[in-house]
């Protein structure tokens, strides 16, 4: 074990990463807060040496996890807030499996006796090498380049035997959710959610034809590290599965390329695009369906966010802003950028 860590260990040691600090305003998102004795007794079995520091990171809005500083390293905790602990064996089988084809990602570590996956504070728990680099949230079209060659790497280097796992959080879900969620919201809000689980239908007969990997499912800018303008780690892969590889880019892409307003950049989408398409070309299905695999992974995540506003009201934690996707979703009913020929 120790000579697997002992690149990842270095790169921290020599580079810059990211310290996020509390800040008025801005509450953590950590959902189960722990105690140093808890956090002492976790770490010892790993033979790491004695834990040093601990700091919650405000990023996420589904899992608690905290920067862990040992003698031997940093590290980064994640205690799995949702979900099924059946389910963890294929992330960590899916990390270990990029992580030796050279992918920068947090492949779980394990203990002195081979353990991985553990408990703590009734969690599921896995320590994870902390990457170096650096979220970035203003964007240019280089970190979109970057983004869309680095996706594009991941659906090349999976599509041949993906992993097998459905996302708990697909088709079937979204028409079940919002159809419990329409009667909350607004009458602007309320039609948007039902046009949108309209269009569900017609994708159930489509997606299985798309060309299929293992997706991240969650590329935000909070999941991805640079150094400057170069990619150096990406993280956060509780949302991954097996799926149609346009379905990831356009999670992708609504993200990374959208404005304040929702509308996206063409800039920054070109680039990412272009970037993408260079490594792996696209279907004449893909390019037909790109513009509601952009809605429909805006719904996703508009959904997510409205039940997780409501399931953590009032609690320590703070969930992402639903408004923000309502805004997207809106916007991708226009004219939307093409897919490269």
């Amino acid at each position: 074990m120790q000579s697997r860590l002992k690149p990842l260990l270095q790169n921290n040691h020599n580079t810059t990463t990211t310290h996020p600090t509390r800040s008025a305003g801005n509450p953590m998102a950590v959902f189960t807060p722990l105690t140093r004795a808890q956090l002492e007794a976790f770490v010892q079995p790993y033979g790491l040496g004695q834990l040093l520091d601990y700091q919650p990171i405000i990023e996420g809005s589904e899992n608690s996890n905290f920067f862990v500083s040992l003698e031997q390293g940093e590290f980064v905790l994640t205690l799995i807030e949702r979900g099924q602990a059946s389910e963890l064996p294929f992330f960590i089988q899916l990390l270990e499996r990029l992580h030796q084809q050279n992918f920068a990602v947090p492949y779980a570590v394990q203990t002195v006796d081979g353990q991985t996956l553990r408990q703590l504070a009734g969690k599921p728990a896995l320590l994870q090498p902390r990457l170096s680099g650096r979220h970035v949230q203003q964007p240019t079209p280089q970190h979109c380049r970057a983004v869309g060659a680095w996706l594009a790497h991941l659906h090349l280097a999976t599509t041949a035997q993906p992993l097998p796992r459905q996302t708990d959080r697909g088709l079937t879900w979204m028409l079940a959710q919002g159809g419990q969620l329409i009667g909350q919201l607004d009458n602007g809000a309320a039609t948007l959610l039902r046009n949108s689980l309209n269009e569900i239908p017609a994708l159930h007969a489509a997606l299985p034809h798309l060309p299929s990997a293992n997706l991240h499912g969650d590329l935000f800018r909070d999941n991805v590290l640079f150094e400057g303008e170069q990619l150096s780690g990406v993280i956060d892969f509780y949302n991954a599965c097996a799926g149609p590889m346009l379905y990831d880019l356009a999670i992708a892409v609504n993200d990374w390329c959208s404005l304040d307003a929702g509308e996206l950049d063409p800039e920054r989408c070109a680039a990412l695009l272009a970037a993408y398409a260079q490594l792996r070309p696209f279907s004449g299905a893909e390019a037909e369906l790109w513009p509601l695999l952009l809605r429909i992974a805006c719904l996703r995540f508009w959904l997510s966010r409205l039940l997780a506003s409501a399931d953590y009201r009032g609690h320590s934690g703070q969930p992402k802003d639903p408004q923000q996707y309502q805004q997207m979703l809106a916007c991708r009913w226009q004219a939307v950028p093409s897919l490269p020929g």
